[in-house]
């Protein structure tokens, strides 16, 4: 049966030990950074689509707009039915909803993602401040090791 590990008392470890250590917690500190940015750029998109159905108004109806076809290529089209849009759902999936069913969409995808990013931060900024607990215990052990060479080299009386 797998034993689950406890906390590592970073005093007992040697300094290549906390090399790795910090090493490992640096890389899940940019991973989780990563995520973090992820996230954001995602509650961005859907904050932006969402008030982009603001301008699905019926006065706006045979109005002319530019429709995207990737994210860097529009071609001109014209508004013919402000009452419906195409929302993608997910993995390449689309689905026609209402301008207040499209809202209500973006609103619960905002605040999904919102939450992933609270739940997120806690442990990203745990890993960095053990990150800088595991550097402090390496700067003390160099400076102790150093402090125990020169006075062994140090002149006997």
């Amino acid at each position: 049966m797998a034993q689950v590990a406890g906390p590592i008392d970073i005093y007992s470890l040697q300094i290549p030990q906390l090399e790795q250590l910090r090493s490992a917690l640096e890389e899940e500190i940019q991973i989780l950074s990563n995520s973090l940015q992820q996230l954001k750029k995602f509650q961005i998109k859907f904050v932006e689509s969402k008030e982009c159905l603001q301008k699905f108004r019926p006065e706006n109806k045979g109005k002319p707009l530019l429709v995207p076809l990737t994210s860097s290529m529009y071609v001109p089209g014209v508004l013919s039915n402000p009452d419906k849009v195409i929302v993608e759902v997910g993995t390449g999936f689309y689905i026609e909803k209402s301008i207040s069913d499209a809202e209500t969409f973006f609103d619960r995808r905002v605040a999904y993602v919102t939450e992933q990013m609270q739940k997120l931060q806690p442990t990203l900024q745990e890993k960095y401040q053990n990150k800088e607990a595991i550097v402090g215990v390496m700067q003390q052990k160099v400076q102790q090791y150093l402090a125990s060479q020169s006075k062994e080299g140090a002149p006997k009386q």
